[in-house]
């Protein structure tokens, strides 16, 4: 009894000290799991600053700006299924038609010289206050000498497809937009509108309703009414045309059991539009491979006693590319038709060229004078464009991710890929019932086993490489770069837009403008960069190389998406770069050195901000001559005064004829021939002539900021001017001249961030 106490007390205190040793343990144990979590954390934190740093300057200097969206608050916002526009095309046959540009069409009210397509966008209507996403499907009704143009429009609001209409009475080059056509409450596409028995009828494609509708304008073009409906069947991208004595219904039916989308085809026949239409002995006509052309691509036409019809090959994607066929036999009981080529150009500049993705409908008509009409849809991106970029671009994040992890475990700040915490054998106490279960379950074990392997991966992993090494140090230098580079391409995915650097409308125009380069035989290899590098710029029409001294390449040389012209100059001359060339058919010149490569949207808004001042020169390297002893001075200069009054012309937008005709008037003579001295400061020369010719008052440059700009000859040694304090002081020496000459640039101070556009600044 009286070791009793003693007993009890030992055990009592042996049971508390061993609990106070656990709590201890336990409590360290905590600790430093809350520990580790705080560095894993704020390891985190510093990787999810640092990256999203360089993905916001990836952005901010090397993405795009996106022209279809920002500039209006409903229209032409990014859409699943496209970007469609339209253009205008012309020919003596529908086998021989071109662009509206090559046509050398100019408007000079729309600042166009020439109008180039895309001719309708969804630009075109927003603007007109119906917001439009995109416009497609068009179709064409001639009256006399107006064009009246149908269409597809995607309701920015709605989202859906309603028919709008516009009219042309100069040939297609300008369209005034009259508004929607027809609405109604399921989408509308495929405005197929005929003439018959003096009424006009609109057959559009509104298989969403599971039927084919004829409607009757009762004020054409914009009020319609429903005549009747057609068939009782969805039919997709429906006409009718007359051919030997009976009308024929080509159309696609989707909704049949084992049906082919977009390879599927039908053929009715009927005395008149009007119906009763009969089946085809051998519907379905195809129901085969989508890239075959079986599903309608526009309106067919007649030529030399022919009929041809326009098909859809939907390969790679909807709406790819559109195939012609002549039907050789059309019958009740026969069908047969043969492929024949239409004699498109494919576009060669990808994104950037406005339907570089997609062509996908047709309708070309005879005009009373014989010329041939076309209109054509196109669209720079695939089908699911959007979608696609999405996933790539949460794709790259999660691969990022991943790479953060594999740094941090390399370098110790990721202890353990699983918190202890988290895992089913370390949630607390538990009961014994519990304990059974959790024994006797199969899944907790095998995550368990999963969670263990896991978190040892980390110090196995950091065993096997030692980061300490030199071979750990340039795997964690090659994981670094590897999550950096998909940093950007996450970024460029899902922020940047579709890719394409669109060029930017004029009243709702687009024209194009020729390149000029000046260059000799040891800066080659800068050309050929050059030239595949610009000629995929949407507005560039042509490349021009003035060759001044070597043996000059061959145009085909070149992998260029456009014409390049060698003219080969038979003196080495500075001046050869503003000589009078009549065979440049656009208004617009860029001068541009060969040694400088910048993005094609910093071109575009160069172009943009001299077809809105063209008797300016608009370039992208600023200068501010002044003072009461001329110095020629950098940019630097320039901005710390906050104004400019000349642009360097080895990069500015120009009008081409009349610049260089002043150039090579009379009264330049004698700077010419300073030029041809010193060989420098032609593009100073040009400046003095434009600023103090009759016809120039006001403001007479304007300055465009580019987002970057790299000089190739850098790393060439084959700079013009590599030593710039003598090419400088040459500079210098020409101010003092031309001043005398021609006058003062002092009083045309410009200032920076003067225009709205914030190209300025």
């Amino acid at each position: 009894m009286g070791s009793s106490p003693i007993v009890s007390s030992g055990g009592g205190g042996g049971s508390s000290s061993k609990n106070n040793s656990s709590m201890s343990k336990n409590g360290n144990s905590s600790n430093n799991e809350a520990c580790v979590l705080s560095s894993t954390f704020a390891y985190f934190l510093f990787s999810f600053v640092v990256l999203g740093s360089i993905g916001s300057l990836y952005a901010r200097f090397m993405l795009t700006a996106n022209v279809r969206t920002g500039i209006r608050a409903l229209g032409c916002q990014e859409d699943n299924e496209g970007s469609w526009a339209i253009g205008i095309y012309y020919g003596d046959s529908p086998f021989s038609l071109k662009p509206i540009e090559a046509m050398n069409v100019w408007k000079d009210k729309s600042a166009a010289w020439p109008v180039a397509n895309p001719v309708v966008t969804c630009a075109s209507l927003s603007d007109s206050g119906f917001p439009s996403n995109f416009v497609a499907d068009p179709f064409l009704f001639v009256q006399g000498n107006i064009l009246y143009l149908f269409y597809e429009t995607k309701n920015s609001v709605t989202m859906q497809g309603d028919i709008g209409v516009a009219r042309s009475v100069d040939k297609g080059a300008t369209w005034e937009q009259l508004g929607i056509a027809l609405d109604e409450d399921w989408h509308l596409s495929y405005p197929y509108v005929f003439e018959y028995n003096g009424n006009i009828y609109m057959m559009p494609e509104g298989s969403a309703k599971g039927d084919l509708r004829l409607y009757r304008a009762t004020n054409f073009p914009l009020k319609w009414t429903l005549d009747r409906v057609i068939m009782k069947k969805p039919l997709v991208d429906s006409f009718m045309i007359p051919h030997e004595g009976k009308y024929w219904l080509f159309g696609s039916d989707h909704s049949g059991i084992g049906t082919r989308k977009n390879g599927q085809l039908e053929i009715w026949y009927s005395n008149s539009p009007l119906g009763p239409w009969r089946p085809h002995k051998k519907n379905p006509i195809y129901n085969t491979n989508k890239i075959k052309g079986a599903r309608n691509g526009g309106r067919p036409f007649v030529y030399n006693g022919n009929l041809y019809r326009v098909g859809q090959d939907c390969g790679e994607t909807y709406g790819h590319r559109i195939r012609v066929f002549k039907v050789t036999i059309l019958t009740t009981d026969e069908f047969k038709e043969v492929e024949v080529p239409l004699g498109f150009k494919e576009p060669l500049k990808g994104r950037n060229s406005w339907n570089g993705a997609r062509i996908h409908q047709l309708d070309a008509q005879q005009l009373s004078s014989g010329e041939w009409v076309a209109v054509i849809d196109g669209d720079r991106v695939p089908s699911g464009d959007s979608i696609h970029r999405f996933i790539l671009g949460s794709a790259s994040v999660l691969a990022v991710v991943m790479l953060i992890m594999l740094i941090g475990m390399l370098l110790g700040a990721v202890k353990c890929v699983v918190p202890l915490s988290w895992c089913p054998h370390d949630i607390g106490k538990r009961s014994d019932a519990f304990l059974a279960w959790e024994r006797s379950n199969v899944f907790s074990s095998k995550l368990r086993l999963f969670c263990s392997r896991l978190n040892r991966a980390c110090s196995s992993l950091r065993a096997r490489i030692r980061p300490n090494t030199w071979t750990g140090m340039l795997v964690i230098a090659a994981t670094i770069s590897v999550a950096v580079a998909l940093t950007c391409t996450g970024v460029k995915y899902v922020y940047g837009g579709s890719g394409a650097e669109e060029p930017y409308a004029i009243e709702g125009h687009y024209s194009q403008f020729t390149l000029v380069t000046m260059t000799y035989d040891a800066r080659l290899w800068n050309l050929n960069m050059y030239v595949k590098h610009y000629s995929r710029c949407a507005s560039v029409r042509e490349i021009v190389v003035v060759w001044n001294k070597g043996t000059p390449p061959r145009a085909t040389d070149f992998d260029s998406a456009v014409p390049v012209r060698i003219r080969v100059e038979k003196q080495n001359s500075l001046n050869n770069r503003f000589k009078v060339d009549p065979l440049i058919k656009t208004r617009a010149v860029l001068e541009l050195d060969d040694d400088i490569m910048m993005s094609c949207d910093d071109i575009e808004r160069g172009f943009k901000v001299w077809r809105e001042h063209p008797e300016r020169i608009v370039g992208f390297y600023p200068r501010l001559v002044g003072g009461s002893r001329l110095r020629y001075r950098g940019e630097k200069h320039a901005r710390k005064h906050k104004g400019y009054n000349m642009i360097l012309t080895g990069a500015a937008f120009l009008d081409g004829r009349a610049a260089f005709e002043r150039y090579w008037s009379k009264e330049a003579e004698e700077g010419r021939a300073l030029v041809d001295s010193w060989f420098n400061c032609e593009d100073v020369l040009m400046n003095y002539l434009h600023a103090n010719s009759s016809s120039s008052s006001g403001v007479v440059v304007e300055y465009v900021r580019p987002t970057w700009a790299i000089d190739t000859s850098k790393f060439s040694g084959v700079a013009i001017s590599r030593n710039t304090q003598a090419h400088y002081g040459v500079r210098s020496k020409c101010l003092m001249k031309f001043s005398g000459m021609y006058g003062s640039l002092s009083q045309r101070k410009s200032e920076f961030r003067r225009r709205k556009d914030g190209w300025d600044v």
